[in-house]
């Protein structure tokens, strides 16, 4: 067990009276009273800092960063009672008498320091090893507003004024990275049980292992900016299959292999587009045999042919692994033998499948070493040999935290390939996820990897994951935290986020599907996941299926359906934006301070968001009927908006114009999610589809938001292999001159197999008036300008 010795302390760094210092290639290293101090520029807007106990050794892989330090040219200049390193884009002051740090922009402005007197190295003992807690804090502006941390269902947008412990858990998923208003991030590598603080007196990181404090400062000037040096630092966000951002149901759980293909028939037979279906757990049979991954239960007896059949119907499956196995498995005989499984309580403990558990036979369920190369092999061994042989399209990896239960201290004392479970507990959910994702990626280039993940850390992204917020509760405060939760996780630099529509549990509602306000919950729920990452179905307590919720011509069903439907006409939207993802480190779910950062009422805002560059979205975030109106859903409700200022918004229904800096009321029956679109914007709308590519683009129409100048470009490829990192794909821009009224059509740059050569597009001016300005054009490639 490991115990913390209070005995003594080092408290801030000091001097040995004159400044002691080394110039290094990347930087400086100062010799400090109580201990040492290294800075190392990673760029010239980037920089690394490490501190260690005196006498002290200090040899650290990072798990997460990935970028090696690029040579960048800086100044050193001495001071009275300071020492400054200057770069191009960055100036860095250290207190010669504390030994304290402060980061300023080229400007010379405050962006962060570091705080004087606080602890930093306090011993500690990890099992055999003696090592320390470490801490930091900083001096923030007490108006200040800093966003990140990951998921934590907290409700909040701005993350001041909260203490959390960081580890790991179902329904919050922990970086230890925030970023500033101010155009900064700090990225605290340490991978071990960490506790976050703000507070009037500071800013603090305090993990419980390390051998030294070790972080990162970087400098962007805005949020946009900041996320593209925390990809740059901990790797770039690779493109999904065109596929993964269409519709995808799911159930806890589909019980048969008829089941699940009937649900794919249905939707088909319905005409309501579909391109998903997963498979929940146990399909492996009981729980001694948890996690086989192989189809051992008799009610799936071809599981070959299950999978033909849905990629019969133009449907793809992705299916449940977890990070745990059952004792009659191959995988969990193999891993024994190498002593690569843990030895804390998992889920699920008990051996019968009886709820509540009967823990009168335990399952013997153990948690794998994923930080273990051997053991991720073994994984990967039986995932290919059982599922992916299969022609499985993607990966629900569930329970990557992992479950950890009935916690004692000595779990953390188990022992991993690189330490103690202490040491690197925050970092499972990564060295998991990216195992499967670099053997998947070695076994082929034909299909492009598809993680759906309950569990992040930073450096994730790299790794074709797409995190969910875990088994939230049906309710609409849940449904508002999320709104929060998924931005303050894109803006730590992990762009890809969902959650479980409707809600995993419907405990708040006890009849379930025929409560009506459950039915406008749900449908408001997948209202706001249309503009989600992804668009994914999902819960236990009753099926969610669009035909478990009525049929066409009721209102919840109409309304469901007409959401799915947009989500497809979107595509050629998303999929573009996608490529600003992974070609110029964009965010899809972007918090409006991103896009409005002078807009004081936006720094908090935690109800609105945008989806992408164009579209501002206000989900419905209460019910809007009376007891006596829920029935028929008849009674108009209104949600109130904020538009911010700085431009001009259309409605998206109507096409009303609004000017920004102003709340407005807007009418939110049960079908109309309150959605806009800046003026200045280009949209393109696909076809209307049953899956995403049952049609090629060829007749797109192009919707033009007047108002301000415009750009777009309209991303192709091949949509489900990786010859788009070797060049293959297309882009084609547009470019709107308002003062003209003029629209200029780029020559198309790039080539693929498959490309559209020759193309219609229909050109629409937005506007509110009955008549609308409409212009159908081909397209063979080349330049072309479009005057209205």
């Amino acid at each position: 067990m490991g115990i913390a010795c209070i005995a003594f302390t080092f408290t801030s760094l000091a001097f040995n009276n004159d400044p002691n210092y080394e110039k290094t290639k990347l930087g400086i290293k100062l010799s400090l009273e109580n201990a040492n101090l290294e800075i190392q520029f990673y760029t010239s807007s980037m920089v690394r800092v490490i501190k260690t106990p005196k006498n002290s050794s200090f040899e650290k892989k990072s798990l997460s960063v990935v970028l090696e330090p690029k040579k960048t040219s800086f100044k050193i200049e001495e001071k009275k009672n300071e020492l400054l390193l200057k770069s191009e884009k960055l100036e860095i002051a250290i207190n010669t008498k504390t030994g304290n740090i402060r980061y300023n922009s080229p400007d010379h402005s405050l962006l962060l320091k570091e705080k004087t007197g606080d602890p930093l190295f306090t011993p500690f003992k990890d099992v055999d090893q003696d090592t320390y807690t470490v801490s930091q804090s900083f001096n923030l502006d007490p108006k200040e507003t800093i966003y990140g941390l990951g998921i934590l269902q907290n409700g909040k947008m701005s993350q001041r004024n909260l203490e959390v412990k960081m580890i790991q858990a179902n329904r919050e998923d922990y970086i230890p990275f925030f970023q500033s208003v101010k155009g900064y991030g700090l990225f605290w590598d340490n991978y071990s049980p960490t506790t976050f603080s703000d507070d009037t007196s500071a800013t603090s990181f305090t993990s419980e292992v390390g051998d030294g404090i070790d972080y990162y400062f970087m400098y962007g000037g805005n949020a946009d900016s900041v996320i593209a040096h925390m990809r740059q630092l901990t790797g770039q966000a690779p493109m999904f299959p065109l596929w993964t951002y269409g519709y995808w149901q799911s159930k806890e759980r589909y019980k048969s292999q008829e089941e699940t293909v009937g649900v794919v028939k249905k939707y088909r037979d319905l005409g309501v587009p579909l391109d998903g279906i997963i498979q929940d757990w146990q399909y492996w049979g009981d729980n001694y045999h948890w996690n086989a991954m192989e189809f051992l239960n008799e009610e799936f007896p071809n599981p070959q042919k299950m999978v033909d059949d849905i990629h019969a119907l133009n449907a793809h499956i992705i299916i449940s692994i977890w990070s745990s196995f059952g004792p009659k498995t191959q995988p969990y005989k193999e891993l024994e033998k190498d002593n690569m499984l843990f030895n804390f309580s998992t889920w699920p403990q008990s051996g019968k499948s009886d709820w509540p558990p009967n823990m009168d036979y335990p399952s013997g369920v153990r948690v794998y070493d994923p930080y273990n190369p051997k053991a991720r092999d073994i994984y990967w061994k039986y995932l290919k040999k059982g599922l992916f042989s299969l022609g499985i399209d993607g990966w629900w990896m569930d329970s990557t935290e992992p479950d950890h239960l009935d916690i004692k201290p000595e779990d953390f004392d188990e022992k991993t390939y690189l330490g103690s479970f202490r040491k690197v507990r925050n970092a499972f959910p990564l060295m998991t996820v990216g195992g499967v994702y670099k053997h998947m990626r070695e076994a082929t280039s034909d299909k492009r990897v598809f993680i759906l993940t309950r569990s992040a850390f930073a450096g994730q992204q790299r790794y074709a994951a797409n995190t969910w917020s875990g088994d939230t509760e049906a309710s609409w405060k849940t449904l508002k935290d999320q709104i929060s939760s998924g931005l303050n996780f894109s803006l730590t630099g992990i762009p890809y986020w969902n959650s479980d529509i409707g809600g995993f549990f419907i405990w708040e509602f006890k009849d379930k599907l025929d409560d009506p306000e459950y039915r406008e919950l749900y449908a408001r729920w997948l209202q706001f996941a249309t503009f989600t990452p992804m668009m994914r179905s999902h819960g236990a307590d009753a099926p969610r299926e669009i035909y478990q919720f009525g049929k066409k011509g009721e209102p919840v069903y109409d309304a469901l359906e007409k959401y799915i439907n947009l989500r497809y006409s979107l595509l050629p939207y998303i999929y573009s934006e996608a490529w600003q993802i992974t070609n110029q480190q964009s965010s899809l779910m972007r918090a409006l301070v991103m896009d409005f950062p002078k807009d004081e009422k936006v720094l908090d805002l935690n109800d609105q968001y945008m989806f992408g560059h164009s579209f501002l979205v206000a989900p419905v975030l209460k019910s809007m009927y009376t007891e006596d109106k829920k029935e028929n859903f008849q009674q108009d409700g209104y949600r109130q908006v904020y538009l911010p200022k700085g431009t001009e918004w259309f409605d998206y229904w109507t096409g009303e114009r609004f000017s920004g800096g102003q709340t407005i009321d807007k009418k939110a029956p049960i079908d109309i999610l309150p959605l806009y679109v800046k003026a200045g914007s280009i949209v393109p709308v696909g076809p209307k589809v049953d899956y995403a590519e049952q049609k090629d683009w060829s007749n797109l129409q192009i919707n033009i938001y007047p108002g301000a100048d415009a750009e777009f470009t309209l991303y192709e490829d091949e949509n489900d292999n990786y010859n788009y990192e070797k060049g293959a794909y297309s882009e084609i821009k547009f470019v709107w001159d308002n003062n003209k009224q003029q629209l200029t059509i780029e020559k198309r740059q790039g080539k693929f197999e498959g490309m559209l050569k020759d193309r219609s597009f229909q050109l629409h001016i937005e506007t509110a008036e009955t008549t609308k300005t409409t212009k159908k054009i081909t397209y063979k490639g080349d330049k072309m300008v479009i005057a209205f």
